[in-house]
């Protein structure tokens, strides 16, 4: 067989279901390969989406998902999805075209070095420079991608390579399991919980997989311990516990901030130096016990004390039946906490003022769409609000970034999730500017036929940029712009558009988009200039004197 056809059977024997991307000229043999093949091919209309949807491959299943692009610039196009992969622990294989490479008769034309430019943003990166080395790159790319921490591999198939005759087969998939930590160390993590008097559990990106909701529930509930999550952390477990003390959507003065400060002692599950971390530590303070895949990376802000390394669904079990509530206890603080965030955040909707203010979106978006429905948030002032007013109900329910922050990836997510989920509502919330940098994908959505509903919450500006702007005394300039009608805009790509006129009509607008199904873009005005009050000043005078 053909090279090509080879790769695409390795990719086929690992269970690759999509590939995203846009194919170039030196991907034609790759192409006709896939003609034939089990693997459903999605045609995207930017490098960057496709790297997206397949990041939310491994988000949303944990195996490894696939995009393609050609040589140049359209692997130059990857850089921004594989930074976000890797520093979000996404497992993705990138594969790049190339021009011949035993004979070329172009010169220069395109070609630049993508091998070394992908090595700081991948785990991996290779060049295949013989066919029948294709079944040991696939399944090393494969292992690696998904070894903690997960992330992106890169290999590069030049075009000569993918038409060589070849005479191989896929190596055998290995699912190995990972260890759970030593007696010892989950031990001494039980006492060290037990002789403190505030012990508060902290839930992060790390551990926000479906095998670890069971868990760390029966943690929580067998300790009666309260807990917090980090953004990416959100729905690990469901929000609706009586223990959940929020999320870490500010970076302080905020009222799960007031319960960070009052404990002595946090067991931090799946944190990740990537992740804007929810907590800072400093010498002579607090006790924090590490728990996760991995070791814990040191720096200036984070430094355990103690650290339970291993599956982390197996050790928070052990430690469910090693650690047994203790007199030492005393967490009437924390029941206080709790009081005041589901007054304050949970159960806050803002006024009824139009245009809306963003407490009152994430109310009527809750309020529309079912318990198990997926969020995917682009990146801007909204995602504060969502992360920290919006309830959870499971794992991966509310998909945001906060590890590369990129704006430009709620709709591709958004699709990504939607065809691997196809029995959940999926929704994109983006704001104007973030939806802006990959709107074109709307038409992928609507070629697809997907139901999908994608909210754009309009202030024509970079509105989180403005808060900042405006929080250190700055005039407010610079970041102001114009935008098209987004009715009609949607209109163009065969999607259904909507407009919200007033208080109550993204809740129903919402509900009609969603029974109806197809692609409906609503857009809905958002006034941030509450933010900086709402979000500093008021909170200050209010939340840790509890």
């Amino acid at each position: 067989m053909k090279a090509s056809d080879l790769l695409v059977r390795a990719l086929e024997n690992e269970g690759v279901e999509y590939i995203f991307g846009i194919p170039g000229e030196e991907n034609l043999d790759l192409l006709e390969s896939l003609r034939s093949s089990k693997i459903r091919l999605i045609l995207t209309r930017h490098e960057q989406a496709a790297g997206f949807m397949a990041a939310t491959v491994g988000r949303l299943t944990g195996k490894v998902g696939v995009c393609l692009s050609t040589l140049g610039p359209g692997a130059t196009n990857f850089m921004t999805a594989a930074s976000y992969a890797l520093l979000a622990g996404l497992p993705v294989l990138f594969i790049t075209g190339q021009k011949p490479i035993k004979k070329s008769k172009q010169g220069r034309f395109q070609i630049i070095d993508i091998v070394r430019m992908m090595e700081p943003v991948t785990k991996l990166s290779k060049q295949i420079v013989d066919g029948n080395n294709i079944p040991y790159f696939v399944r090393e790319a494969f292992r690696v991608a998904r070894q903690e921490k997960p992330g992106p591999i890169h290999l590069e198939l030049p075009e000569d390579i993918a038409a060589e005759e070849v005479d191989r087969h896929p190596f055998a998939v290995t699912e190995p399991t990972p260890p759970g930590a030593s007696h010892s160390a989950l031990k001494h993590a039980a006492e060290l919980v037990m002789q403190a008097k505030r012990p508060l559990l902290c839930v992060a990106a790390g551990a926000n997989r479906q095998d670890t909701r069971a868990a760390l529930e029966q943690l929580i509930n067998n300790t009666g311990l309260y807990f917090v999550t980090t953004q990416m952390g959100k729905g690990a477990v469901d929000e609706r516990h009586d223990r959940f003390l929020g999320t870490t959507a500010l970076s302080s003065d905020d009222y799960v901030h007031c319960a960070i400060e009052r404990a002595d002692l946090i067991v931090n599950f799946g944190h990740d130096l990537s992740e804007k971390p929810p907590f800072f530590m400093k010498e002579g303070g607090r006790t924090v016990i590490h728990v996760s895949y991995s070791p814990a990376e040191m720096d200036d802000v984070y430094f355990p004390q103690h650290e339970v390394i291993g599956c982390t669904a197996a050790n928070a079990t052990s430690l469910s039946d090693l650690i047994k509530p203790s007199e030492h206890w005393d967490l009437d603080y924390f029941a206080r906490v709790k009081e005041q965030v589901d007054t304050h955040v949970l159960h806050h909707f803002g006024d009824e003022r139009f245009p809306f203010l963003p407490p009152r979106a994430v109310h009527e978006v809750r309020s529309a769409v079912k318990s198990d429905a997926i969020l995917s948030l682009d990146n801007g002032m909204y995602k504060i609000w969502f992360a920290r007013n919006y309830q959870a109900h499971a794992p991966n329910t509310v998909l945001l970034d906060n590890a590369l922050a990129t704006m430009g990836a709620g709709l591709p997510v958004a699709i990504g999730a939607k065809l691997l989920r196809p029995d959940r509502q999926v929704i994109a919330v983006c704001g104007d500017g973030g939806f802006m940098m990959n709107s074109q994908e709307l038409e992928t959505a609507v070629r697809l036929e997907l139901d999908l509903v994608v909210l754009v919450l309009r202030d024509d500006s970079y509105g989180m940029i403005r808060w900042k702007q405006e929080s250190v005394g700055f005039p407010d300039w610079g970041l102001e712009f114009k935008n098209p009608d987004f009715v009609r805009y949607a209109e163009c790509y065969g999607a259904t558009g909507h407009r919200v006129k007033e208080i109550g009509g993204l809740e129903e607008t919402m509900r009609r988009a969603l029974a109806a199904g197809g692609v409906h873009l609503i857009e809905a005005p958002i006034d941030y200039s509450e933010d900086n009050h709402a979000l500093g000043e008021a909170l200050r005078e209010r939340t840790c004197a509890i």
